[in-house]
């Protein structure tokens, strides 16, 4: 009995697959990040200021 509880003792401390589960957060993360930033970007305001900049970059003044 000793010996089956010690090892499930060493699977349950075991930190096997951490590191995978560390990358999928950092993915998912990354990915909900993209997803707001896409959101973002895509909106009218931001379309509508980023040609706004160009047209003033563009436009020749006297």
């Amino acid at each position: 009995m000793r010996t089956l509880m010690h090892r499930i003792w060493v699977r349950l401390c075991a930190d096997d697959g951490s590191a995978t589960v560390e990358y999928a957060m950092v993915a998912v993360g990354a990915a909900a990040f993209g997803l707001v930033l896409w959101a973002v970007v895509s909106g009218q305001s931001v379309n509508d200021a980023i040609t706004g900049l160009i047209n003033r970059a563009l436009s020749f003044r006297q």
